[in-house]
């Protein structure tokens, strides 16, 4: 039996009680990156999830 490549491949990388973050592998090799705050979803190709990551990262620096 051969192995299904047809379905994107998810996986969660953090959550809280009212917020999620998870990444999509598509079966084309596209990752996008998603958050889910309360009831709105942004989603983010790779190039912009590093962006958002560099924001996040001068935001935590921060006092």
């Amino acid at each position: 039996m051969s192995k299904d490549n047809t379905e994107p491949k998810a996986e969660d990388l953090a959550s809280t009680e009212n917020y999620v973050a998870w990444r999509v592998e598509e079966p084309d090799g596209e990752v996008t990156y998603n958050l889910q705050l309360n009831n709105v979803t942004i989603n983010f190709f790779d190039e912009e999830w590093e962006e958002f990551m560099e924001l996040v990262r001068a935001l935590a620096a921060l006092p």
